[in-house]
């Protein structure tokens, strides 16, 4: 009698799309839908969303005008919609007015906060009028010196305010004098700079601000207007959106035509294929829009989003983004990139900061909301709540042989749930053959018997404090076929399950 073989997957790598099925390990995913790569390793489902503030952002003039401006200033948050940009705090409490009379929004509206005299401030540039000012007591200033434009974006570097994007000078910079905000005259240190390419995003990192062009990028050193240089870094690639960029462990991220790029690597290289770092899911990179992008970063998991909707009337439940997480390779330790697709988040804006020493990552939407991400267990609408539909799907596994026949036995899933467990699991056959049997889908449970902050399965008297439940959950199976990939189907609201592994008993047959 054959003798059953065990073959063990531990998951890792992110999704995949650029790689035959024989040259991917099995740890790889092929599909990775509503679920992230962990940095404690394997596969979680991502947490859901919940309103903010349960009160709609104040219209101006149509119910359809999106939130085009979120930001989290002095542990409140700011919301901007219609031309108008309103205040309000967590809970159900009202949205107060702030500032009004900014124009219909062209585009979102980009901030920075700084602080040269002891007060917090943060800084707005709308596009459709001045630079706006707020003190952490929420008092408005304008920018209003002579030179003054509808400015789309800003940066705050070497105490300097940076401003470009005004509509008549798409390649200046203009910038003001140390700790200045009120004057760009050559007497206060201010002054202008001209590249030859339009900007689309300024981003100050270390000591350099770099210059993010529709075709180049450029670095700006120095310390003030006696000393400002501006170097390439490079002439042969530029950047989609600013609203791409962001800083992340200790990188700067951000959509190129080519797809996500790191600007450290793009800056020591100066080569188009190596400082690329989505390679592996080009195919997805190339079905990005550029309707609205919003990317956001959320620090505690080294983890960078982007969204990307369709259009303004684009369905919810099939808006899609990306997620990216920099992981250490578990064989070289060297630093990585791994991916999943999201899912069902239509963002029209996006935040991430520290509320109360806590970090908060907040989204403005299309329907009015301000939505906090990484809360609860569903995605929250304006009068509804969807579960959030997660798949992983294996590679398609030969066992080492694609010529022989494999009678599947058991499958053993290392799986650390955070509360009750129902998934969908299917196995599949021979690149899913509809000449080969395939069977049901089974049904991976455990009982909501687990005490864990915060998590509503946990019932006083009866669960165990501190347990997290069996990992091992071991699953009969039939069928048999020469490859066999395995899948999981969860569209629960239960607390996120986090797929580490599985090990897939089988015969091996006859070949063919």
């Amino acid at each position: 009698m054959a003798a059953t073989q065990p073959s063990v997957v531990s998951l890792g790598g992110g999704l995949i799309l650029n790689k035959d099925v024989f040259s991917m390990s099995p740890g790889e995913a092929l599909q990775l839908q509503n679920f992230e790569p962990d940095i404690e390793g394997g596969y979680k489902k991502i947490l859901g969303t919940t309103k903010f503030n349960s009160n709609i952002c104040p219209q101006v003039s149509a119910s359809t005008e999106r939130v085009v401006f979120t930001a989290i200033f002095n542990d409140v948050v700011l919301a901007g919609r219609g031309g108008s940009i309103h205040r309000a705090s967590a809970g159900s409490g009202s949205w107060t007015s702030t500032i009004t009379g900014l124009g219909t929004p062209t585009q979102n509206y980009e901030h920075r906060l700084f602080n040269f005299d002891g007060t917090d401030k943060i800084i707005i540039a709308t596009g459709t009028s001045s630079p706006q000012i707020l003190n952490s007591s929420f008092s408005t200033s304008v920018v209003s010196a002579s030179g003054t434009a509808n400015f789309k974006f800003v940066e705050i570097f070497k105490n300097h305010i940076f401003f470009s994007g005004d509509a008549s000078n798409k390649q200046q910079i203009s910038f003001m004098g140390p700790t200045e905000t009120n004057s760009f005259t050559n007497g206060s240190g201010g002054g202008t700079i001209k590249v030859d390419t339009e900007i689309v995003g300024l981003k100050a990192f270390r000591d350099t601000l770099f210059i993010f062009g529709q075709d180049k990028i450029f670095k700006l050193t120095g310390s003030s207007s006696s000393d400002f240089a501006v170097q390439p870094v490079t002439r042969n690639i530029g950047c989609v959106d600013g609203r791409s960029i962001q800083e992340l462990a200790g990188d700067v991220v951000f959509l190129a035509p080519d797809g996500l790029r790191t600007i450290a690597g793009t800056d020591r290289i100066d080569d188009i294929e190596l400082g690329t770092v989505s390679k592996q899911i080009q195919k997805r990179i190339n079905e990005i829009t550029t309707h609205n992008i919003n990317s956001v970063v959320i620090r505690n998991k080294s983890q960078y989003r982007l969204f990307f909707p369709t259009s303004d009337i684009q369905a919810e439940d099939s808006s899609r983004g990306l997620l990216s997480v920099i992981k250490a390779n578990p064989n070289t330790g060297q630093l990585g990139f791994e991916y999943g697709d999201v899912k069902g988040l239509k963002v029209s804006s996006t935040d991430s900061a520290f509320i109360s020493g806590t970090e908060t990552i907040i989204s403005g939407g299309y329907d009015g909301y301000v939505y906090k991400q990484e809360s609860g267990n569903v995605f929250t609408q304006a009068s509804t709540t969807v579960n959030i539909s997660g798949i992983y799907r294996s590679p398609d596994m030969t066992m080492g042989d694609p010529g022989i026949r494999k009678s599947f036995q058991k499958v053993i899933w290392n799986i650390d749930p955070t509360g009750a467990l129902s998934s969908s699991f299917l196995l599949e056959y021979d690149f899913s053959d509809d000449e080969v049997p395939q069977p049901e889908p089974y049904t991976l449970s455990q009982t909501g018997n687990i005490a864990q902050y915060g998590l509503a399965e946990s019932v006083f008297g009866t669960a165990v404090y501190g347990s997290t439940g069996s990992n091992l959950i071991r699953q009969p199976v039939e069928g048999s076929g020469f490859t066999v990939a395995a899948k999981i189907l969860d569209a629960t609201s239960n607390s996120p399950v986090a797929l580490k592994g599985f090990e897939m008993e089988f015969i091996a047959g006859g070949r063919r």
